[in-house]
């Protein structure tokens, strides 16, 4: 048994929630979004997925819940996770999982991807891959990824742009892989939640409709002037 089986085995049919805020958001806190972990974990969240490495550290300080960490760095081209130093960074803040951009897209430190996944999984931890396309997914699963997300799927050019999850992506993947495929992306309704479990998918990422009270504001003030 790998370290990420019984994890993978924890998070089947699961919610995970992401508890992030952009740069400039006043719910960009540590305390904060350890709060708003909390309240995941008590509404039923089998994991949280954080962005940075004090955010990671205080969060498996206080929640008891696997925590998928990434570290945000830039804000074009390869910038979750982007170098094997991120990744480590997170792994000794005691991620869990480590969650990386897959993509096709060039690290700006020339390394690979599947150097990140050895340096992780050599320190102990798992790796969720986060890839836009079915041929970023297979290759992810094939260069040792524990887990494959649809994270990016709409956000690198040569995939699709659209309001909705890329559930065709999630059938896609899950039948033609073995690794645990995660549902993440324009979830916005219970029911497209339970709709990528049905289209195959391992788990489910949450993250806006839950946790981004700006953002969610902000779209039913637009509402209210259409």
């Amino acid at each position: 048994m790998t370290p990420a089986q019984p994890l993978a085995e924890a998070l089947a049919g699961r919610l995970i929630v992401s508890c992030q805020a952009p740069p400039g958001d006043p719910m960009r806190h540590t305390d904060t979004l350890v709060r708003m972990t909390l309240a995941a974990r008590d509404g039923g969240a089998a994991a949280v997925r954080v962005n940075d490495p004090e955010v990671v550290a205080a969060t498996v300080a206080a929640v008891d819940l696997p925590v998928i960490g990434l570290w945000k760095d830039g804000d074009s081209g390869v910038f979750i996770t982007p170098t094997v130093r991120h990744a480590l960074a997170l792994v000794e803040a005691g991620a869990a999982v480590v969650a990386a951009d897959a993509t096709a897209r060039p690290r700006p430190d020339g390394s690979t991807f599947a150097e990140l996944v050895e340096a992780v999984h050599a320190a102990g931890a798992s790796v969720m891959a986060d890839v836009s396309t079915l041929a970023e997914g297979r290759a992810a699963a094939a260069e040792g990824a524990d887990f494959v997300g649809t994270t990016l799927s709409g956000y690198v050019p040569g995939s699709p742009v659209q309001t909705a999850p890329d559930l065709a992506l999630v059938t896609d993947l899950a039948g033609s892989i073995g690794t645990p495929v995660i549902a993440e992306g324009r979830i916005a309704t219970p029911e497209q939640a339970a709709q990528a479990l049905a289209a195959g998918a391992h788990s489910v990422v949450v993250g806006t409709a839950i946790t981004a009270p700006t953002a969610l504001t902000r779209l039913f003030a637009e509402g209210l002037t259409d």
